[in-house]
């Protein structure tokens, strides 16, 4: 089968942390060939989707992670599966790859679904389950922040848009930077931030579950470095073991039924003590530290349930058809 990845360039591809990496190893394992495709490598014509496209065999050495071999323009009859795996931000461009592919067949699976990751903002969408996330205010408002942090006494503000940690502040009430901070985030009050109340729990480590169709593969300890108050890997957090407790299974058993519902097939959620704090649908990642924790293949799981996803989409055409 052809498996294509829709992904950031693979120059910047780190071969012993890369979560897409080791999804296309498992893939090449199991015989299927795969396809790397850029930013800009789709066109849509006379209502139908080509990809410009490079075959790829990926390998675990450093220095060569893929052996490339040529460019060539794929119809969507030459698709089986394919993954959206470009990194955030959610950007224009990443608008509007998701549009290009609303008009590929439906025959062929998207992990996941593009207007399942239009629809979910990483760090808003879970707000309206407010009973599993804490106080949180979304605002451009300067009285508004200001009066959360008043309440709160000790927030953390962060983009509604940022990733890996970056811009992410740890607040105090009376803190003299705290309005200049503020100030900053929002680009001086135009543009809407998050501010929530500061879990204590933080200090030991926040938990990435990843889930496959709603059902959890595994969870990492992602623990800050002495000198940063942020886990985030991409700001020098590092893996811990951890396991799913009743608290997190009554998280899952919420968002369960509404993934699914949008097509959010592989997706990460960030949980600060008994608390939701992020719901990652765009390139969740952490596989392989969780590969290194359990001495486990992780990704096998997600090749079987894209190959039983082919399967099944074919077996629905016929019947259609």
């Amino acid at each position: 089968m052809n498996f294509v990845f829709l992904m950031d360039p693979l120059e910047t591809v780190v071969m012993e942390k890369d979560t897409t990496f080791i999804i296309m190893l498992g893939a090449h394992r199991r015989g299927h060939k795969i396809f790397y495709l850029p930013d800009g490598g789709m066109r849509l014509r006379d209502g139908k989707v080509f990809f410009r496209a490079q075959e790829v065999v990926p390998q675990q050495v450093a220095r060569e992670p893929f052996i490339r071999k040529e460019e060539t323009v794929l119809e969507e009859d030459d698709v089986d599966v394919l993954f959206i795996r470009t990194d955030p931000p959610f950007d224009g461009e990443y608008l509007l790859n998701t549009w290009l592919l609303d008009r590929v067949s439906r025959r062929i699976p998207v992990i996941n679904d593009p207007q399942g990751i239009r629809s979910v903002n990483e760090k808003i969408w879970c707000t309206q389950f407010t009973s599993l996330v804490p106080p949180t205010l979304v605002s451009r408002q300067q009285e508004d922040l200001l009066d959360f942090l008043s309440e709160e006494k000790d927030v953390v503000g962060k983009p509604t848009d940022g990733h890996g940690g970056q811009s992410v502040f740890h607040i105090h009430q009376g803190d003299k930077n705290a309005k200049v901070i503020l100030e900053t985030l929002t680009h001086r009050w135009k543009k809407e931030i998050i501010l929530q109340r500061y879990i204590p729990e933080s200090q030991n480590g926040d938990k990435r579950i990843l889930l496959l169709d709603g059902e959890p593969l595994g969870a990492v300890l992602r623990m800050h470095s002495e000198d940063d108050h942020r886990n985030n890997f991409f700001a020098g957090g590092k893996p811990l073991p951890s396991e799913i407790n009743q608290k997190d299974w009554e998280i899952i058993d919420v968002l369960r039924p509404e993934l699914q519902k949008l097509g959010l097939y592989f997706v990460g959620i960030d949980i600060l003590g008994p608390y939701l704090v992020e719901v990652n649908v765009t390139s969740p990642t952490c596989l392989q530290e969780m590969n290194g924790l359990y001495d486990q293949h992780l990704e096998d799981h997600i090749i079987e349930f894209a190959e039983k996803f082919i399967d099944q989409n074919r077996s629905l055409d016929k019947i259609v058809t």
